[in-house]
């Protein structure tokens, strides 16, 4: 993924945590990208939990908790 690509997507974001960006999706589903380390992705239901992911159960974990702690900053109810 090409630098542009990566600021295309945070510029989108509706929050960006650690490195982490949090797109709501059309469908209220939540698409997080590790900006560091694009092929880190996961997509979340709005309730938190996983609908698939690339990343290891620790930081899966993590970003769960980021995304439970401040989902209602992003306004996905």
């Amino acid at each position: 993924m090409s630098e542009q690509q990566l600021n295309e997507i945070a510029d989108k974001a509706d929050m960006i945590i650690a490195n982490y960006s949090f797109t709501i999706t059309d469908n209220s589903d939540v698409k997080i990208l590790y900006l560091s380390n694009p092929e880190q992705a996961c997509v979340l239901n709005k309730d938190g939990d996983m609908i698939k992911s690339s990343m290891g159960d620790a930081q899966l974990a993590l970003v769960q908790a980021y995304y439970l702690k401040n989902k209602d900053l992003i306004g996905n109810d």
